[in-house]
């Protein structure tokens, strides 16, 4: 049987949309999830099929007014500095060790590394963590750097590595290297300008 075009759109609107689903992030879900609405909005008029257009223009409607107002909100970001032995960190890593492991594959926490460490809040909400130590005087090597799947909207990185470049400098700073653990992390560091370098570290210099 030889599918007709409208037929295909509208398979491959049904297919978006379940894709959509999957999403942990919420900005990830709300952009596949309108790509497939407008898709099966587009399907659903031209077949005649009128509910099906009017519920996923509806659809369309309030996933552009969700998206507008993620992206328009301000929100507080605010470092919460913790101590090696921190317990509530302990079991933050212990509970998400699972996901962790996707992005950093092989991530073992030993507290005696870490010379800098925190939670980073959004609005006083528990986002991410991030875990790091001096290589030497100038350079600082990311140990860990995870966000909760519900705020992987690039957010967090920008604030640790430009809005809290002054503090790092502040220390001696100049230079942040990364290892690239995963394709995941590695699209992470690139949208946040790292590069790789010639140990096969990913490097920022933020002077």
């Amino acid at each position: 049987m030889q599918l007709t075009t409208i037929e295909i759109v509208g398979y491959l609107a049904s297919l978006i949309i379940a894709l959509s689903m999957t999403m942990n992030s919420i900005v990830k879900f709300r952009w596949i999830n309108l790509v497939g609405a407008i898709t099966m909005t587009i399907y659903g008029f031209v077949l005649g099929a009128i509910p099906v257009g009017i519920l996923n223009f509806f659809i369309v409607v309030v996933d552009i007014y969700y998206l507008a107002k993620i992206y328009s909100t301000k929100e507080t970001f605010e470092t919460l500095e913790i101590r090696a032995d921190n317990r509530y960190l302990l079991r933050f890593l212990e509970f998400n060790a699972k996901e962790i492991q996707k992005f950093f594959p092989g991530f073992a926490y030993i507290s005696e590394i870490n010379t800098i460490s925190f939670f980073i809040l959004r609005d006083m909400s528990v986002t991410g963590i991030f875990l790091a130590h001096k290589i030497d005087k100038h350079t600082l090597c990311v140990g860990l750097d995870f966000v909760m799947p519900a705020y992987r909207d690039f957010k967090n990185g920008r604030y640790i590595y430009l809005r809290l470049k002054k503090k790092f400098i502040s220390e001696g700073i100049t230079k942040i290297v990364a290892p690239g653990d995963s394709k995941e992390y590695i699209k992470y560091l690139k949208k946040l300008d790292f590069h790789k370098n010639e140990d096969g570290m990913y490097e920022k210099s933020i002077v």
